[in-house]
């Protein structure tokens, strides 16, 4: 990327405190925020260090050698990741997603994984337990992690030409290692392993119907994901922006499709399945998925809090603050405390920054201040 000046400023803006109200509150399992959204999915981040340099997320020009990455100490601890995430559970959480960063970078990241398995929803069943890799470690862990109680998996991967993935990934990191990672997760029995492709116009676009071609009847699901002005220091441009219209148009000249109802509430991504001769989705074959933040915002039914790796609860993935919640954990406060904290927090969210975005001013959509991605995962 040329033509853009990239701020030289830390993300990690100071945090809002969370306060614990005067009256506790138990949780019902049943928490919405001001637009009525309930809290389902629940991120954590584990690590703010990443082993890539896609230019979309962490470009080397700030992510270089000596950025200040959060010392060990500030990390949560996996006890405290637990203790928080059995807590949001109450309020209602089914689903809880490990990022980073890249995830498999932190240190025996199964015994999380482990006790995160053990939690139980409200309903009194296991809750839904992914992570989101780069897949460049994955090989190695995959098997370590399905025995640990991990559920799915999601690999990013943004282009199947070694060249063009060498180019976005920015270590020279070859793709080889990426597919080797995803066929070791279906081996572990790792069920529906996603692959998520970010799309930038003019840098990987071309590799759509290649990366289509490739997982089509793999078992893998692929989706595409539009590229998005996240954090303040990827030089986000609209015209970089391939719609998913465009992109299913693109597809369909050689791969037909058909619609498909979505799979879950609130699932992000607009579902397309491969059809056979006669018009009809072939399960055989698959499908693909296009999330769509940018041309078809979907913040109405955003259900999702983000867990930072120092304890901080993030509302979007655009925010500008988070909630500083290791504060409570290590100033001695009870479950009950911490829970009637988290609780006022959400019930006062408005955001909705991607139905906003055309509409905001030239320099907020330029991402001033926004928390980097890669601090909160995606």
């Amino acid at each position: 990327m040329t033509g853009h000046v990239i701020p030289l400023v830390d993300q990690r803006s100071a945090a809002l405190a969370a306060r614990v109200p005067a009256h506790a509150v138990a949780p019902t399992g049943r928490l919405a925020d001001a637009r009525g959204r309930p809290l389902r999915d629940l991120r954590i981040s584990v690590t703010d260090r990443c082993n890539f340099r896609c230019n979309y997320c962490m470009p080397k020009e700030v992510f270089h050698r000596d950025y200040p990455y959060l010392p060990h100490g500030a990390l949560l601890r996996f006890e405290e990741i637990t203790r928080l995430a059995r807590l949001f559970l109450a309020h209602g959480v089914r689903k809880i997603r490990l990022t980073g960063g890249e995830p498999l970078l932190r240190r025996n990241l199964e015994e999380l994984v482990a006790q995160l398995a053990q939690l139980r929803t409200v309903d009194g069943l296991a809750p839904e337990l992914t992570l989101t890799t780069n897949g460049a470690l994955l090989a190695r862990k995959a098997r370590a992690l399905k025995d640990a109680g991990l559920g799915r998996v999601t690999v990013s991967l943004d282009a199947l030409d070694d060249a063009v993935f060498r180019r976005m990934n920015d270590v020279d990191f070859p793709v080889a290692q990426v597919l080797h990672g995803i066929e070791a997760a279906h081996a572990a029995g790792l069920s529906q392993v996603k692959v998520n492709m970010v799309v930038k116009r003019g840098s990987n676009d071309q590799e759509v119907l290649p990366m289509a071609r490739h997982f089509r009847g793999t078992g893998s699901t692929l989706r595409f994901i539009e590229y998005m002005d996240v954090g303040a220091t990827n030089g986000w441009r609209m015209d970089e922006v391939l719609p998913s219209a465009e992109l299913i148009e693109r597809l369909r000249a050689e791969l037909p499709l058909v619609a498909l109802e979505p799979g879950a509430p609130a699932e992000t991504a607009a579902r397309w399945g491969y059809a056979d001769a006669a018009g009809r989705h072939d399960p055989a074959l698959g499908e693909v998925g296009v999330i769509s933040s940018v041309t078809r915002p979907f913040c109405h039914a955003c259900n999702r809090a983000r867990l930072s790796t120092e304890g901080r609860l993030y509302l979007c993935l655009f925010a500008t603050q988070g909630y500083d919640l290791r504060a409570l954990l290590r100033g001695g406060a009870s479950d009950a405390a911490i829970a009637s904290a988290i609780a006022p927090i959400w019930q006062g969210r408005t955001d909705r920054y991607s139905e906003l975005r055309s509409s905001l001013p030239a320099d907020a959509s330029q991402g001033d201040r926004r928390v980097e991605m890669s601090y909160i995962g995606g």
